[in-house]
């Protein structure tokens, strides 16, 4: 089971990968990031990749309540993750789920033109399952 630096470590080999972050989104602080940031600013971009998570997993256009229960009965994240697609970029969210409070989120920055977007977003599901945050 990853912690957090190896699980961003693992991110970052991903074809295209330009930046990754582990962030709490009800804080928007980054508990851990590795390679560029959009903006130069690893912590202004886990601030502003918040507040998309939040609003998506808060809004019940995105996020409607009859969503919230899973199929196996317990109630969770009706939200996976979130794509961004930009002229130079993907940006991907994926929510990981928690014993605790399920507040956080891995966030992988891709190039366009050398990123699979497809294979990103599924090892980030794997990624965000075997993830041990302590």
């Amino acid at each position: 089971m990853p912690g957090i630096d190896e699980c961003l470590l693992t991110a970052m080999t991903l074809p295209g990968a330009r930046g990754a972050a582990i962030v709490d989104w009800t804080s928007g602080l980054s508990l851990g990031s590795v390679g560029d940031s959009p903006n130069g600013d690893h912590e202004a971009t886990a601030a502003e990749t918040a507040e998309v998570a939040r609003a998506a997993a808060e809004y019940q256009a995105f996020a409607p309540l009859s969503d919230r229960v899973a199929p196996e009965g317990r109630e969770g994240l009706p939200v996976e993750d979130l794509m961004l697609t930009t002229r130079t970029g993907f940006h991907l969210i994926r929510f990981v789920e928690t014993t605790f409070d399920s507040s956080v989120f891995l966030y992988l920055w891709l190039d366009r033109h050398t990123g699979n977007l497809a294979l990103a977003r599924m090892r980030l599901r794997d990624l965000s399952v075997r993830l041990v945050l302590v």
